[in-house]
């Protein structure tokens, strides 16, 4: 019905027009080109419907009787007590211009178009209506979705209908748009499926469907149910029958809940384990190989956060504003200014600490809490860095199990890290340096090697790696000043003991590992106490403990001199 001229995917005349039949007088008109705008799907529609439904849209004829529908809001007088009002464009909502300026006519130059009391409801519905024909997936999905929750729009009934039966529709729509008139028959609110029967019926199709936003609803069907049990409406057998067919949908369900539930937990964990590696990755080098304790290491992540949010504030990225590409540039700079701080920690205090653990673990602790004054100083105690556009939503493996975009790039994020840091370390000159200087620190030297040298450069990369692990969990979780320090300095560290000190495959076994079992563990329940997040913390260390106790150098032993070292 609708072209695609204009910036919406609109045709933007078509929709003026179909709004002056509005002001034609007729029911049946106005009521078909109520419907008309709706199937448009132009989302700034719905403010014109609310417009419409208050009262505040006109018609304010030309000389000639054409119709002009116009927007009046507010009105004014003049010293002679005659009211004038302002007027806007009824879609736009820009002024309604008359040779260059805004027209202010007399209030009873316009005339009164506002729906009656019958046509009110459906216009109040065709608010919601609009979603159903967005060209946005995202947009039609909602409002497909929407229909069928409380209090439900019945009057979608056909439109859902037809939604569903589309072949060239999204499936996930259609399946969205089948669930949803079920739901509304479950509901009673569809005319002639009201009685229990048939919301039984829908709700075993809705067992088939997997629905979990059925499973709310089971509890007050039953209650109904055991009411009318005691009339005489139905016989026992089929009040059984009901109960029975109740029951078996509540266990299909659940059990599909269940696994839903699981299976999110299960890339939860990946997800957080995936940041771990991160984060570990740097300890591993500095703590691993160069015998360093840096307290601070939570702070250097930190750093690579604010870095972000200071990026996206130079691009200019915001909700209204999305200049993606913001976030790829923030990538290097994270690592680079979080690797500079690294290089001045190293240089101030580090370099006087070497073979010293206690010493630089309160020393980079106390660095620590500097670092988190003086960013609390600058920015407060909070901060929004707002995730590119593309990182939204999700992809959906199966049926109501998503995983989404953030996670994914987080996953591969940290698996591009593992291989950079892998090459660095195996595959290049710096690399075999870094091992020499590290393995006998004497015999390096003997050779020419600039051992201070790669001192410095050694800690850098290490604090870079941080910086991205920063920078990646901006995507998905908050920024503070004290995040590292409150959220992952531990956790990495026992990441790092775990996996074997210095081995980088060990990282990534015990960061998945330590990860998965987080996210796994903190849902349990015990009859009906939650184990949650801290006590969740508390049994991931035991079973750390007990591990090491059982393999003392980790799940990945160092070989070769480094483990003389240790």
């Amino acid at each position: 019905m609708y072209g695609s001229e204009n910036a919406n995917g609109l045709n933007k005349d078509k929709i003026l027009e179909d709004m002056k039949k509005l002001a034609s007088g007729d029911n049946k008109i106005v009521t078909q080109a109520v419907k008309d705008l709706a199937k448009s799907g132009d989302i700034r529609l719905e403010s014109f419907f609310e417009m419409y439904r208050q009262g505040s849209i006109y018609n304010w004829p030309s000389k000639s009787g054409d119709i002009r529908i116009v927007l009046n809001e507010e009105t004014f007088m003049d010293d002679d007590f005659n009211e004038f009002a302002p007027l806007l464009h009824p879609l736009s909502k820009e002024p309604f211009l008359i040779n260059g300026e805004q027209a202010k006519p007399d209030l009873f130059e316009l005339e009164d178009i506002s729906p009656g009391r019958k046509l009110r409801s459906l216009v109040n519905s065709s608010k919601f209506l609009l979603r159903l024909f967005s060209p946005d997936l995202e947009t039609r999905l909602s409002g497909v979705k929407k229909c069928g929750d409380p209090p439900f729009l019945p009057d979608a009934l056909p439109n859902l209908e037809e939604i569903s039966n589309n072949k060239n529709e999204d499936a996930k729509v259609r399946h969205t748009a089948k669930e949803s008139m079920e739901l509304m028959i479950l509901g009673g609110v569809v005319e002639g499926k009201k009685s229990i029967k048939d919301r039984v019926l829908a709700l075993e199709k809705l067992g088939n469907l997997k629905s979990l936003r059925a499973l709310a609803r089971i509890d007050p069907l039953e209650t109904e149910l055991s009411a009318i049990s005691k009339t005489k409406d139905y016989t026992k057998t089929e009040i059984k029958n009901f109960k029975k067919s109740i029951s078996s949908v509540r266990t299909k369900i659940e059990g599909h809940k269940e696994k839903v539930e699981w299976s999110g937990n299960l890339f939860r964990g990946f997800s957080y384990g995936s940041v771990l590696i991160l984060i570990a990755l740097g300890l591993a080098i500095t703590f691993g190989l160069m015998g360093v304790i840096n307290m601070a290491h939570g702070e250097l992540m930190m750093i690579g956060a604010y870095t972000t949010y200071e990026v996206q504030l130079m691009f200019g990225h915001s909700p209204d504003n999305p200049v993606n590409h913001y976030y790829l540039f923030a990538l290097p700079l994270a690592f680079c200014t979080a690797a500079v701080v690294g290089l001045i920690i190293e240089a101030l205090v580090v370099r006087h600490l070497y073979n010293r653990p206690l010493e630089s673990l309160l020393a980079t602790w106390g660095v620590g809490l500097f670092l988190i004054q003086v960013i609390r100083i600058i920015y407060g105690d909070n901060i929004g860095v707002n995730s590119p556009t593309w990182a939204r939503g999700g992809y959906e493996i199966y049926q109501d199990i998503v995983l989404p975009y953030a996670r994914l790039y987080l996953l591969g994020l940290s698996i591009s890290c593992v291989c950079f840091v892998y090459f660095i370390i195996r595959k290049t000159r710096f690399g075999m340096l870094i091992r020499a200087t590290m393995q006998n620190r004497d015999m390096a030297n003997s050779l020419g090697v600039r051992t201070r040298k790669i001192d410095r450069l050694t800690f850098a990369l290490g604090s870079g790696i941080a910086g991205v692990a920063g920078y990646g969990w901006t995507i998905i979780g908050g920024v503070t000043p004290d995040m590292g320090q409150t959220n992952f300095i531990v956790d990495s560290f026992l990441v790092v003991v775990t996996g074997g000190v210095g081995e980088l495959i060990g990282v990534v076994y015990s960061g998945l590992g330590i990860g998965i079992l987080t996210k796994l563990i903190e849902p349990l329940e015990i009859g009906t106490f939650t184990i949650g997040p801290v006590w969740g913390k508390v049994i991931l260390l035991a079973l750390i403990v007990a591990f090491i106790q059982y393999r003392p150098s980790g799940l990945f032993a160092p070989k070769g001199r480094l483990a003389d070292k240790k």
